[in-house]
């Protein structure tokens, strides 16, 4: 089991030089990942004829996690990255592929693409990409990305997407690694299905019992439940006491990556009000945690 950070993502700021310093923090300690989020534009609930769900808002700041791996994985030499999760059906697909190519060779290896469907239909409509069929072109996106990394001239005909004899160069040259996110059990059958691992981001409770459904969704598709990944998030606003019991419990159940969250989430807490108190928080919890990693 190895742990990760989720990026702080409402309360990092805009500067570069603390965002590398987050970075390079997480890294000399010893994380092996950095996980973040995915919102394009954050659209307002109020006065909605159709009310908009979700944990977010317009005043919930997000850095392009591209555009973020790209300039930390300049920044950092080891750490890896990870979507948890992007938004694939609101993404152009051919271009994504393009994307997570480049931010793999640049960073030699260190990409892990998490995708999910995501609740905002506004950020779809703003998009131009449709809400209602948003799983269904997913799963066939994710044929699309692997079959684009792999073959250097496809024809594709789907629902979806058209390729005519056309490719990507250069290739990423590895099999970059897919995971899903989710809390349904459709989410989980697509996962069992289609993924190398699940992506858990719900309360402790929840969590693990996903983890059991998830397992038992890819032994009936005939898949190995060892060779399946699964990482889920611990909430530092729980408190030490917390992290410890719920670090073992994960490890007792042999997850692949917990991730300490330190953000805002409705029914957690409020954040930790400064890239600095986030800095330091990742040095609490390795300390707390870290002679679990790696066992």
């Amino acid at each position: 089991m190895k742990f990760g950070a989720v990026y702080p993502h409402q309360e990092i700021g805009s500067d570069p030089t603390v965002i590398r310093d987050w970075a390079q923090t997480a890294e000399g300690l010893g994380f092996s990942h950095i996980v973040a989020y995915d919102h394009v534009l954050g659209a307002a609930k109020c006065e909605r004829e159709s009310a908009l769900y979700g944990p977010y808002d317009e005043k919930d700041a997000f850095h392009e996690p591209m555009v973020l791996f790209g300039f930390l994985a300049a920044c950092t030499q080891t750490i890896e990255f990870a979507t948890g999760i992007l938004i694939l059906p609101q993404r152009q697909t051919a271009l994504l592929a393009k994307q997570i190519t480049q931010l793999d060779l640049l960073s030699k290896g260190r990409m892990r693409l998490g995708v999910g469907t995501g609740w905002n239909f506004v950020e779809y409509e703003s998009l131009n990409e449709d809400f209602n069929s948003r799983g269904k072109r997913m799963t066939e996106q994710v044929e699309v990305l692997r079959e684009l990394w792999c073959d250097p001239v496809l024809d594709y005909s789907g629902q979806f997407h058209r390729i005519d004899r056309a490719g990507l160069n250069p290739l990423p040259g590895r099999d970059i690694p897919i995971w899903f996110g989710g809390f349904s059990d459709v989410a989980f059958r697509r996962a069992a299905r289609m993924g190398d691992g699940i992506i858990l981001g719900g309360s402790q409770k929840a969590n693990v019992r996903a983890a059991a459904s998830v397992r038992k969704f890819v032994e009936a598709e005939e898949r190995n439940s060892e060779d399946f990944g699964i990482e889920a998030f611990i909430n530092f606003q729980d408190g030490e006491d917390v992290w410890r019991k719920q670090a073992e419990e994960w490890h007792d159940l042999k997850a692949t990556y917990v991730s300490i969250r330190a953000t805002e989430l409705k029914g957690v807490g409020a954040g930790l009000g400064s890239p600095a108190a986030h800095i330091e928080a990742l040095k609490t919890f390795w300390r707390v945690v870290s002679d679990l990693q790696g066992i």
